[in-house]
């Protein structure tokens, strides 16, 4: 099955962002019919139903005793238009994030469907098969039952039982954690960079670096550095970085930031599915709740993505502090002076 989410939902994404929908002259000839009159469907007869009720009542002639059945009906049916507004609105709040740019396409295709009903999208429309339908139940409580091509079989959602998730704060579609702007703003708090390096923006400046605390040296209290060639039998210095030391003032930041992702598993899958996977989803069905073993998976993840595409990029080809050691310089003559410097240093 989520193998078929994946397919699904990427494939009406592709659709959708596609223009070929404007080049089909069979489309364009025929009528599309999007009206699916889901509210005047649901009430068409409730008029007469509650007309009826109130008569029993009014003549005293209920079916039960003291009328308990009529009254709670007609209660019911005053209250119903605005459950089913208010219904409608939520399942279209819970299915437009389908169209988030970081969706996640292992979450149930059937949603995305849904959107692109109630968003009118082409190739969705009651002529290609599509309807809606609000039943109001009851119980008190209002189905809303989606059928068409897309669909397995038709698609039941309870209000209530949608409700009750919404109140647990669990969604029927998952909404992806934008980890890049987290990790972005992460960078600013692990304690590496110094404050006059964050932006207005709340970012790291583009000339930002590394407190001196964290670069190598040597035991004299010089750099430590990297010579790298970089052709014509000439060389660079380039500043070498403690990772260990990094890492260990880092981690703790790092830490409570997976710790809130984890407190919403269901968005935790997501990020982990779009970001930090690699092709080895978990499902929302099977995988919730996360095993320990996932979220110290996660977690590692979570660090080396964060390291590598976002922390490194400051401790890679950085020159040095210094001017004269930033120059260019004879490959040849620094292994000289090096040897000299060591002949002297050990009185040989």
């Amino acid at each position: 099955m989520d193998n078929k989410n994946v397919i699904t939902n990427l494939t009406i994404k592709q659709m959708l962002q596609s223009s070929a929908m404007g080049f089909n002259k069979e489309y364009l000839a025929r009528p599309s019919d999007v009206n699916f009159d889901i509210l005047g469907k649901a009430f068409n007869d409730t008029g007469r139903l509650y007309a009826k009720l109130k008569i029993a009542v009014e003549n005293n002639s209920c079916m039960s005793e003291g009328c308990e059945y009529e009254l709670n009906r007609i209660k019911q049916l005053k209250e119903a238009p605005k459950q089913a507004l208010d219904f409608l609105s939520m399942i279209v709040a819970e299915v437009e994030a389908t169209e988030e740019p970081n969706f996640d396409p292992n979450n149930n295709y059937e949603y995305t469907i849904v959107n692109c009903i109630l968003k009118q999208r082409p190739g969705f429309s009651k002529t290609d098969g599509y309807d809606v339908m609000l039943h109001l139940l009851e119980n008190g409580t209002q189905d809303m039952v989606f059928t068409g091509p897309g669909f397995e079989k038709p698609l039941v959602i309870n209000n209530s039982s949608l409700m009750a998730l919404n109140e647990a704060g669990i969604s029927i579609v998952t909404s992806t954690p934008d980890i890049t702007k987290e990790m972005t703003k992460l960078l600013t708090e692990v304690g590496i960079f110094h404050m006059e390096d964050v932006g207005p923006n709340g970012e790291l400046k583009a000339n930002a670096k590394i407190k001196e605390q964290f670069i190598l040296k040597n035991p004299d209290g010089s750099f430590n550095y990297e010579v790298v060639e970089i052709g014509n039998g000439k060389g660079r210095n380039l500043l070498q970085y403690d990772m260990d030391k990094i890492m260990k003032t880092a981690n703790p930041f790092i830490d409570a930031e997976v710790s809130g992702l984890l407190s919403v598993e269901q968005e935790a899958v997501a990020a982990w599915n779009v970001y930090l996977s690699e092709g080895k989803y978990w499902s929302y069905a099977e995988d919730l709740p996360l095993s320990q073993d996932k979220r110290d998976l996660f977690k590692q993840k979570y660090k080396d993505y964060f390291m590598d595409n976002y922390l490194n990029k400051f401790t890679e080809n950085q020159v040095p502090i210094n001017p004269e050691d930033a120059a260019v310089f004879d490959l040849q003559e620094a292994k000289m002076a090096k040897a000299q410097a060591f002949i002297e240093a050990n009185n040989l």
